[in-house]
């Protein structure tokens, strides 16, 4: 089974509608591990809503969380821990997309990072970037912490409008490949993420 773990630069950075593509493109199943905040409308829920294809399955949360914080903080509120051993990966011969919250150094807990869980899951990284000042930075520095755990790399997807400069000195400086760029959506529905998805179906 192939597991690909989708991670972002930082937050509201495009890693759910990225993940949409991808489990619809490679036809495959999708999971996001830890859900903070957001229970009546899951990322789970528009994964599952954008995707067309019969074979693709979304699997529960390992937690949900009621607070939209972050995920070590929202632990704590609602009065539990997270344990990387509670967090059991779903049975499936399909390639799994997995989706993080928010960036690698997000806290699960006190002594927990969900890079910690990238690395226990064994799973191939796609970061996603969105162009903004400073995003150079935090995509280099992403990518970097990466590299040093030693984990491997399947590319970057850049979502939104174009930036040529910045996209250039990023795959320069990291080495990592580009797999593509999701473009602004005009409408948020099927029809987009199957368009998208038709680019990104042979990752």
């Amino acid at each position: 089974m192939r597991r690909i773990f989708i991670t972002g630069i930082g937050t509201d950075i495009g890693k759910t509608v990225a993940a949409a593509i991808l489990t619809e493109g490679l036809k495959a199943d999708y999971w996001k591990p830890v859900q903070a905040g957001g229970l009546e409308d899951t990322d789970s829920d528009f994964v599952r809503r954008m995707i067309t294809n019969d074979r693709s399955t979304v699997h529960p949360e390992a937690f949900r969380l009621n607070h939209p914080v972050s995920p070590h903080l929202a632990a704590a509120m609602d009065g539990i821990r997270i344990r990387l051993k509670d967090i059991r990966v779903p049975r499936t011969r399909n390639t799994l997309i997995i989706e993080g919250a928010g960036g690698l150094m997000v806290p699960l807990s006190e002594k927990l990072l969900l890079i910690d869980l990238i690395e226990r899951l064994k799973a191939e990284v796609i970061v996603v970037s969105r162009h903004y000042l400073g995003s150079i930075n935090h995509t280099l520095l992403t990518l970097e912490m990466l590299k040093k755990r030693k984990l491997p790399i399947c590319g970057v997807i850049f979502n939104g409008d174009e930036n040529a400069a910045t996209e250039k000195i990023i795959l320069k400086i990291s080495g990592v490949k580009s797999l593509g760029r999701i473009p602004p959506a005009s409408r948020m529905n099927r029809e987009f993420i199957r368009r998208q998805a038709a680019m990104f179906s042979m990752i």
